[in-house]
């Protein structure tokens, strides 16, 4: 029975006592920056309260109703952006660790482990977006590139297409990888080509499309909406799928 009641106490975390290196978010680096030390308070789930906490250079915990005799404040100064805590300074870690909150919102704490992580996770994607970009035909390049470089692609070759392609993977992996899967990239493109070579035309308030040689209407834009993405939603319709296979042959 003692041996049951033993295991069921759960072993508190427990503090890795090491240097450690704190930093202004944000690629701040003021020559001076001083950070709130008292007039603190954290929740604690155990108490069911919240509890002050200080930085002081003279007591053993960070929380004031634990403190004994007098205190002295102590400062939490950044330099240059920066601040170094030795592993000897445990309260002032935790207070910048565990309970300040200003952690993750002014400053964080310098993590090599996980900038390596994050590293390795860009790195696999640009690989993979590479990948995907090396294996585009011209005409997906095009529709892709349109969103990046706007009507430039039309006066671009091939081999441009191309490289600008790859360029814009290796650059920015993430937005490749979803301008590459969006199933109405494509469309989109189509109907930008359209305008561009007078097929069909938009209104100057761009609210409106239409045939450029008889006016008549095709589609008039919903408010807030981009027209692009609206005509590509419309061609995919039972009526404006007849409209994209004309503009289809036309452009062919």
């Amino acid at each position: 029975m003692a041996k049951e009641k033993k295991a069921a106490v759960k072993a508190a975390p427990k503090w890795e006592i090491k240097d450690r290196l704190y930093e202004l978010k944000g690629n701040k680096r003021p020559i001076v920056y001083m950070l709130k030390s008292k007039g603190i308070y954290w929740f604690d789930e155990d108490m069911g309260y919240e509890r002050e906490i200080k930085y002081t250079i003279n007591q053993k915990t960070v929380f004031v109703d634990e403190f004994k005799g007098n205190a002295r404040l102590g400062h939490i100064i950044f330099r240059d952006g920066q601040l170094f805590v030795p592993r000897e300074k445990v309260i002032l870690q935790k207070i910048l660790s565990l309970y300040h909150p200003d952690n993750g919102k002014v400053y964080k704490e310098y993590n090599p482990v996980k900038i390596a992580e994050n590293d390795i996770d860009y790195l696999e994607m640009e690989i993979q977006a590479l990948n995907v970009a090396s294996q585009t035909d011209v005409d997906r390049a095009e529709a892709i590139l349109r969103a990046e470089l706007g009507n430039k692609v039309s006066t671009m070759t091939s081999k441009e297409l191309k490289r600008d392609l790859l360029l814009f993977a290796r650059s920015n992996p993430y937005l490749f990888l979803e301008l590459s899967q969006d199933e109405n990239v494509n469309i989109r493109n189509m109907g930008i080509k359209a305008v561009e070579q007078g097929i069909i035309k938009l209104s100057n308030d761009q609210r409106t499309f239409k045939w450029a040689s008889n006016d008549r209407k095709l589609l008039t834009v919903p408010f807030d909406e981009n027209p692009y993405s609206a005509l590509a939603a419309w061609f995919k319709t039972d009526e404006g799928i007849e409209v994209y296979q004309t503009i289809e042959k036309r452009l062919a």
